[in-house]
């Protein structure tokens, strides 16, 4: 394994200064961006699979598998027969949704794909919000974080679908999910299909025309956000999380997720998300032809539902109970649809990230450690505090930037090199007397650091950071929480979070599954920069050394060795 070469920082800075081309105004047309790839060779094998399915499970912890395992009934059953990987990693510090799910296609760690964090701040940028969000085009001036024009532009490495075209340009590579930067890091820059959830319902890159098969979903969603939805179902061995916990002046615990008539983001912010992503994912199978010819295609599908649920109420209640049966419900469906078909397909299903319950009810649990992060760790006060420490302000704007639920900080491009002296001491001086701080480094020590190995679960705080930093675009200062610290405050509907570098939220499961393998469970520890080698072994697709972070699993139970065919 290895981080930047010279090669691959040379296309990171080419990449990071070109916007890609546009796609032609027609459904399933190409982003295809000046991106440099491996030569790679593809000899697919008769008995290779017709579609690649990679799914992702947004927030999708080990700690829940293990936790909702015993009651899954529809697609997880048919999961568990395969290849059972429950010490999955995401091995990185930054678990937040744009990283995680940069490697779960492209094989190697975020300091590698460029996707440091869900957005990160470039304080010299020409427009007044500094942030730049990880899948947008900010060089069009219409794009903000919050309203992006979507691109794959800071993705600087090619996806297992990017490469499976370059071998064979017949190959379908599409993707699916509620949020664009989950379809569009799964499946990369020469696509056919990508679709998300927008403002209206599933929409696409600008400059493509919705497809038929998006119109029907859409239509279909409009039904149903207009009629309205009673509270879903509680399957029964849900009852022992099924009480309230009180954070201020609600509680959380007992939601049922009714959808009222009209109310589109009460429909797309809860489970019913999973179902359409699902049911938007097998009229892409139709629509394209995926997995009908002996070109094997890929199909990512990144199901939203599990993080939205978290982040709004938390892992531990009922909700997140009612969201794993959907969920799996959801999976049950796909492949229901799947076999009605008959295409030999493969399946590999992961996360991009795990999660942490709410403190308040973590505390009623016997974890006296989790409590909510500082705000004297806000962005502001530090800035305040450096400001009072230093002398040192800036005309225009803050001192700082990130910091608090970011974990990155960055300075403003106003301060000279003698102001960047006394700020950067002064700042880590302020966070290491914090009691809620873990570690805290600066960029000039995280570069000089080797590139991590071995066992992921036992890698050092300065390999997990390492492993996410990306110069130029990560904070000129990290800052570590301690363990059970949860970013941001609580409201409804907001009430827990993750992005820490601690194993609840680098610990996913990672599930293989085929007609016909062999199942097994693996408790040994792997990566989710694994799955890129192999699922490329699968289908034959050869690469050169250093192309991939990870390695390729021995998916094959018996003598026979999937990684050598």
């Amino acid at each position: 394994m290895r981080f930047l070469s010279a090669s691959l920082a040379s296309l990171a800075m080419a990449l990071a200064a070109a916007a890609p081309a546009m796609a032609k105004d027609a459904p399933g047309a190409a982003i295809a961006p000046s991106l440099a790839m491996p030569d790679v060779t593809e000899q697919v094998p008769q008995d290779a699979p017709k579609l690649i399915v990679a799914i992702s499970v947004d927030q999708f912890s080990a700690d829940l598998f293990a936790q909702y395992r015993q009651h899954f009934t529809k697609g997880f059953t048919r999961l568990l027969q395969g290849g059972v990987y429950a010490q999955g990693f995401q091995s990185h510090a930054a678990t937040e949704t744009c990283p995680g799910h940069s490697t779960l296609l492209t094989g190697v760690h975020p300091a590698r794909t460029g996707i440091t964090a869900n957005s990160w701040y470039v304080p010299g940028i020409g427009r007044a919000d500094k942030e730049v969000y990880c899948v947008e085009d900010e060089s069009d001036p219409r794009s903000t974080p919050d309203v992006p024009v979507v691109s794959p532009k800071h993705l600087l490495a090619p996806t297992l679908g990017d490469l499976m075209k370059k071998a064979n340009p017949r190959t379908i590579n599409a993707a699916v999910s509620a949020k664009d930067r989950a379809a569009v890091m799964m499946s990369g820059h020469d696509t056919d299909a990508v679709y998300w959830i927008g403002e209206k319902g599933f929409t696409t890159f600008e400059g493509r025309r919705i497809s038929k098969a998006a119109e029907a979903e859409n239509a279909e969603l409009t039904r149903r956000i207009a009629a309205g939805d009673g509270p879903l179902a509680v399957p029964g061995w849900c009852g022992r999380v099924d009480r309230a916990t009180p954070i201020g002046n609600f509680t959380i615990g007992t939601w049922r997720f009714p959808a009222t008539a009209g109310d589109y983001k009460s429909y797309v912010n809860g489970p019913r998300v999973d179902t359409a992503t699902a049911e938007m994912a097998v009229r892409m199978v139709d629509e394209l032809g995926m997995g009908k010819d002996a070109v094997p295609d890929v199909l990512s599908v990144s199901f939203s539902a599990t993080d939205k649920v978290g982040h709004a109420f938390g892992t531990e209640g009922v909700e997140m109970c009612v969201q794993m049966n959907v969920l799996d419900e959801a999976l049950g469906y796909l492949f229901d649809q799947l076999d009605a078909r008959g295409i030999d397909y493969e399946v590999v299903l992961s996360a991009d990230h795990g999660g942490f319950d709410a403190p308040e009810r973590q505390q009623l649990r016997g974890n006296p450690d989790a409590v909510r992060i500082d705000s004297a760790l806000g962005a502001k006060a530090l800035a305040a505090a450096v400001s009072q420490d230093t002398g040192v302000t800036v005309p225009n704007g803050p001192l700082l930037y990130g910091a608090g639920e970011a974990g990155s900080i960055w300075l403003s491009a106003e301060l000279t090199g003698e102001q960047k002296a006394k700020v950067i001491p002064a700042l880590v001086a302020r966070l290491k007397a914090n009691p809620q701080i873990a570690a805290v480094y600066t960029q000039d020590q995280i570069m000089q650091w080797p590139e991590p190995k071995g066992h992921p679960q036992d890698w050092t705080m300065e390999q997990k950071v390492r492993a996410s930093f990306v110069p130029g675009r990560s904070g000129e200062v990290q800052m570590l929480t301690v363990r059970g610290v949860v970013p941001g405050k609580a409201a409804p509907f907001k009430v827990a979070s993750h992005g820490s570098p601690w194993d609840y939220d680098r610990r996913v499961p990672m599930l293989f599954w085929r007609k016909g393998m062999t199942g097994f469970e693996q408790p040994n520890p792997v990566e989710t920069v694994d799955i890129a080698p192999t699922l490329a072994a699968t289908v034959g697709l050869s690469a050169p050394a250093g192309t991939w972070d990870g390695r390729c699993l021995d998916i094959d139970a018996t003598e026979a060795d999937s990684c050598r065919r």
